[in-house]
C-alpha cells in the first residue's frame, strides 16, 4: 500500500490499516493476491473533488481473499473498507470492518463484525465463547443497521465513535476481533464433506448479495465512475462471491 494517502487520511483510519496489516501478517502466511486489473489505485472526481482510491489484497491458505480499502473524496471524507473472504473449505465467518471520516475530523460511521455463513446463521461455538470473554463496550451514540443487514452477528459493533477515547475503544476492540479471527482460523481444519463446502460457498453468495445491495457505497462509485464501472467494481473487487 502506497503511504501517501494513509498518511493523508483521519488517524484512526491509519491506525487501523496499520492494524490490520500487523494482525495478518503476525498470525497468517500471506501471499499475493491477483487485483483485478485496473482496480488497485483509482483516481477520479465527485461533486467537483479528487477521488483516489487504494486496495491491497493478500490471500492466506484459510482465506481466499484479504481486502483492505482506502478512498479519499478531496479534504472531506476519507473511508476504510476491510473483507476478509475465508477459502470455502474452512467454516469460518467474515470478518468486515468500515470507518467513514468526515469533515471537521469526525468519524460518522464505525462497524466491524464477524458475519457467521453458515446455514443456520451462527457463529462457531469458540468464536460465541472467545467473543462473549471481551469485556462490555459503552458507546454514547451506536448506529442501527440498515434493513438488508441481516447478514451481521450479535457481537457486530456499530457507532459514531465520540472523542478520542471512543476511537481508540472502537480500534482496541477491532484488533480483538481480528487477532481471535487469525488465530482460529490458522488452528482450524478444512472441511471434508462436499455438502458444508457448498453450504459456506452459498453463505458468502448471501454475504455478498446483501453488501452490493449498500446504496450509499453503490451511489458514490455510480456518480464518479458510472454504472457500468461501479457494477464491476461492486462485483469483483468489493464483494466479489466465490464461484
Amino acid at each position: 500500500m502506497p503511504a501517501s494517502l494513509r498518511n493523508r487520511q483521519h488517524a484512526l483510519i491509519c491506525q487501523l490499516a496499520e492494524c490490520i496489516e500487523k494482525v495478518w501478517q503476525t498470525n497468517l502466511d500471506l501471499s499475493p493476491y491477483r487485483v483485478p486489473e485496473g482496480l488497485g489505485y483509482i483516481e477520479g472526481h465527485l461533486e467537483g473533488e479528487k477521488l483516489v482510491i487504494e486496495n491491497l489484497c493478500y490471500q492466506a491458505p484459510q482465506f481466499r481473499k484479504l481486502h483492505l480499502e482506502l478512498a479519499q473524496v478531496g479534504s472531506g471524507l476519507d473511508i476504510l473498507h476491510c473483507v476478509m473472504f475465508p477459502n470455502p473449505e474452512y467454516a469460518l465467518p467474515i470478518f468486515g470492518a468500515d470507518i467513514v471520516g468526515g469533515r471537521g475530523g469526525a468519524i460518522s460511521a464505525a462497524i466491524a463484525d464477524l458475519s457467521p455463513v453458515n446455514a443456520g446463521r451462527s457463529l462457531p461455538v469458540r468464536y460465541n465463547q472467545a467473543l462473549s470473554a471481551l469485556p462490555d463496550l459503552n458507546f454514547s451514540q451506536p448506529r442501527a443497521l440498515p434493513e438488508w443487514a441481516d447478514i451481521f452477528s450479535e457481537f457486530c459493533l456499530f457507532v459514531r465513535p465520540m472523542g478520542a477515547l471512543e476511537e481508540q475503544a472502537f480500534l482496541q476492540r477491532v484488533g480483538d476481533f481480528l487477532t481471535l479471527h487469525c488465530q482460529i482460523a490458522s488452528e482450524t481444519k478444512p472441511l471434508i464433506s462436499e455438502i458444508d463446502v457448498a453450504s459456506s460457498i452459498a453463505g458468502q453468495q448471501y454475504y455478498c448479495e446483501k453488501q452490493q445491495q449498500n446504496d450509499k457505497t453503490r451511489r458514490v462509485l455510480e456518480k464518479s465512475f458510472g454504472t457500468e464501472w461501479a457494477d464491476r467494481y461492486m462485483t469483483t473487487m468489493l464483494f466479489d462471491s466465490v464461484a
